[in-house]
């Protein structure tokens, strides 16, 4: 299906550290920031779809965000829940829509606050665990924790392919780079190669900076029509293609469901959907919660062989300057964590021109966003006007 779908919206608050309202006023606050951004009325929405997010109980966002807005005679209304998948899932959800005229104008927002000056960062994403069942193996063995089921996947993928932690390295050090460029950056400060491997380890191979930085705030964008797009306030940003891919379990050919996601059938759908392949793309806004993510999906949409991504970020390919730029703003490891809107609004930025220092040539980005240990994925590929309308 061809998508008639653009992103004419983006609102950004909070991006903070510090104490802030709760999750559901910074949506809101979002949404409005986005209309605004767009030159639309709130009412000119209807629709509205809430990424779910899996963290600390006042974050757990619900459908009554619509009365928190003010909407009424909503044709759309939904919470979508893919865990870091969710935005992108969003997205795609809000361009079939209004593709099929199920509703022409639909506000995708995520909102979380994880962090509580004085308490650890990571105690916002905790959740009661059980110790039964299936889902119970893991943490009977002692295995809690984002980076520990992460590590497992990292450690493999150095196995696998015999390379060192030289190419996780070079992950976290090509993100700060660029960071070091972006005002929103949480950690902006140079990251050498020797700082990196004096940091300690989260669990091994990860260390502090191969994990991402979470941050409170919001990020919401708004989805409407091509036609409708061209008379609104901002530059065009075409959605070329979304897809999903969930791997699910193993099946008899016994891939490695350690380093295998689902980039593969994703990638293959939105290459098949736009005749765009990964030649073609000029950018990536990769999501990155920790630093093996990256490498993966670079792999997964053929930018790179198996095992070879690594190579990318070594030789200066994704840092300023180089000819694949990679997560422009920070990403999640240097940038800020919002889980799956934090590349989408960095794309967004860069397809409009507007990233200021930063700046790529951004004409086709690659936006990615991975959920649970590489059980969901979803993907979309955006454009600007000036060459795909």
């Amino acid at each position: 299906m061809v998508l008639d779908a653009s992103i004419v919206g983006l609102g950004k608050v909070g991006l903070t550290r510090d104490a802030t309202a709760p999750a559901i006023e910074l949506a809101r606050r979002a949404v409005l920031a986005a209309s605004k951004d767009a030159g639309l009325r709130l009412d000119a929405v209807d629709g509205l779809l809430i990424c779910r997010t899996s963290a600390a109980t006042d974050a757990v966002l619900g459908l009554d965000l619509q009365r928190s807005l003010g909407l009424r005679d909503l044709k759309l209304l939904q919470v979508v829940l893919c865990e870091g998948a969710s935005s992108i899932s969003a997205i795609q959800t809000a361009a079939l829509a209004v593709t099929a005229g199920v509703a022409t104008t639909v506000a995708c927002v995520f909102a979380d606050t994880p962090v509580v000056p004085g308490q650890p960062a990571r105690s916002g994403f905790g959740r009661l665990k059980t110790t039964t069942g299936v889902e119970g193996l893991r943490y009977s063995a002692g295995l809690f924790g984002g980076a520990a089921t992460y590590a497992l996947s990292a450690q493999r993928y150095l196995a696998q392919y015999g390379v060192d932690e030289e190419y996780l390295a070079g992950v976290a050090t090509s993100t700060r780079a660029w960071a070091e460029l972006s005002p929103e950056a949480m950690f902006r400060s140079p990251l050498t190669r020797e700082s990196y491997f004096a940091a300690r380890y989260i669990a091994e191979p990860l260390r502090l900076y191969d994990c991402a930085i979470p941050v409170n705030g919001a990020v919401a964008v708004i989805v409407t029509t091509r036609s409708r797009a061209a008379d609104l306030e901002q530059p065009v940003v075409h959605i070329l293609a979304a897809a999903q891919g969930h791997p699910g379990l193993p099946d008899r050919s016994g891939f490695d469901r350690a380093i295998v996601s689902g980039g593969q059938v994703a990638a293959a759908a939105m290459y098949e959907q736009s005749g765009i392949h990964a030649p073609d793309i000029t950018a990536c806004q990769l999501y990155d919660a920790f630093s093996i993510c990256p490498l993966l999906s670079l792999e997964a949409y053929g930018f790179a062989a198996a095992g070879t991504a690594g190579e990318l970020f070594r030789d200066g390919s994704t840092r300023p300057g180089g000819r694949l730029p990679v997560n422009t703003g920070g990403g999640h490891l240097s940038g800020y964590y919002l889980q799956g809107m934090t590349p989408v609004a960095e794309a967004v930025t860069q397809a409009r021109g507007q990233a200021g220092d930063r700046q790529v040539t951004a004409d086709t980005i690659l936006v990615t966003n991975d959920g649970g240990r590489f059980d969901y994925h979803a993907g979309m590929i955006l454009g600007t006007a000036g060459q795909w309308s």
